[in-house]
């Protein structure tokens, strides 16, 4: 469940204002993560995108930022280096601490990757760090323009061309990478570790994989992302690595019990501002998705409401199905209750009363199937069928029911 991202601001390393997005769960937060990203990239890439949304769609809030000079932030690139993102994560660390809650996980891409093993010694609530496709040594971004180090040596600078744009790469950028020595903050990181890999990664080898781990002190996990590239831009391999972390960091995370969130006393049901239809649905202590199809304007992130009223029915038949069977000791299997939802001329109705069937139009069918596994005779099938017909939500279904509305203003 995933509510719309909230665009937020705060100040870099180098005084600039840096633009990020915290991708909130729809209902209670149960942890904060950063995402740094790729070299010369931003918080808009594919991988960025899907795996913050997987992770908000399992209570983890996401911030994604774009480092100085990069994306939607301010700032010169051509003054930044290795040295000033690392301090750019810990300034997104100080932003969630002060305003929300300090993260628990840091998750980077790529030379993001490399960035958030070195920031984690500086941020103490940290408790597991990710890296996707990180190199083991900050310099091995070198060999995206290797061809033109001797000439940004000589003059100080050079215009290069990268992935298809142009950036100016300074000489104290160079410097800073190759004075930095990744594999002592990764032997001292101190934190639970998970490095996701691709075995066919031609950008990062997974040879830097085998060195991080190498380096790393136990608990260390490795997950390989079989034939994804570099950049996860196939949506799959994103949504894949999203489920892989969720998974590691459970046991890194706040419990449910331990949640600052009350149960809701009665079902809410608020939009979410994503899409037209999506709602969260609230119901105790339970958080739901209710949407509508695709074909109908929806995002299909969710039931609609007649699929919620379907389950309802199924759901309360198969339970006073299991209901009567334990209070007369009837040794039945499991049951399973289909639902189908229909619209059907009055006069066509089975089971209705005439004058039901005189007031004509159109009513609304619920049309159930049980199946019970193994063997059920002739007069059992009988009592089951009657009993189904007591199920609570039946009832109502077939009797008139009262629906009070209040209109109260909003605050």
């Amino acid at each position: 469940m995933v509510a719309k991202p909230q665009k937020v601001m705060f100040s870099g390393s180098q005084g600039f204002e840096l633009s990020a997005r915290l991708d909130n769960p729809a209902g209670p937060i149960r942890a904060y993560a950063i995402f740094a990203h790729c070299f010369t990239c931003s918080s808009q890439t594919m991988a960025a995108k899907y795996i913050a949304r997987e992770l908000a769609a399992l209570n983890i809030a996401v911030l994604r930022f774009d480092f100085t000079g990069l994306g939607a932030s301010d700032g010169e690139f051509a003054n930044t280096n290795f040295s000033s993102n690392i301090q750019d994560i810990v300034r997104a660390a100080d932003f969630l601490r002060d305003k929300f809650t300090a993260p628990t996980l840091l998750i980077g891409h790529s030379l993001g990757g490399a960035a958030v093993l070195a920031a984690a010694g500086h941020i103490p609530e940290v408790r597991g760090v990710v890296t996707i496709g990180a190199p083991a040594d900050a310099d091995h971004v070198i060999k995206n323009f290797a061809g033109s180090v001797d000439d940004i040596e000589k003059h100080g600078e050079m215009p290069v061309s990268l992935a298809g744009r142009n950036f100016t790469i300074q000489k104290q950028f160079i410097d800073d990478l190759k004075a930095t020595n990744l594999k002592d903050d990764i032997a001292n990181l101190r934190r639970d570790l998970l490095i996701l890999h691709s075995p066919i990664d031609k950008i990062v080898g997974i040879e830097n994989a085998t060195q991080i781990y190498l380096a790393a002190k136990h608990p260390k996990s490795f997950i390989s992302l079989d034939q994804a590239d570099h950049l996860l831009s196939n949506p799959d391999d994103a949504r894949f690595a999203a489920h892989m972390i969720s998974g590691w960091a459970t046991r890194l995370l706040p419990s449910d019990e331990s949640r600052d969130h009350p149960p809701v006393e009665h079902v809410v049901v608020s939009e979410t501002g994503e899409g037209k239809f999506q709602n969260t649905v609230e119901a105790g202590a339970h958080l739901l998705l209710a949407d509508e199809p695709i074909s109908v304007g929806g995002l299909d992130s969710g039931p609609s409401p007649y699929d919620y009223l379907a389950a309802a029915l199924g759901a309360c038949t198969s339970m006073t199905i299991r209901m009567y069977a334990d209070y007369k000791n009837i040794e039945i299997g499991p049951v399973t209750v289909m639902v189908k939802h229909s619209k059907i001329h009055a006069e066509d109705c089975v089971d209705c009363l005439e004058e039901e069937k005189e007031h004509g139009g159109k009513i609304d069918q619920f049309e159930r199937q049980i199946t019970i596994a193994g063997e059920v005779d002739e007069k059992l099938e009988r009592k089951i069928l009657m009993i189904a017909n007591r199920c609570p939500v039946h009832k109502t279904l077939k009797s008139s029911a009262s629906v009070v509305t209040n209109l109260v203003k909003g605050k």
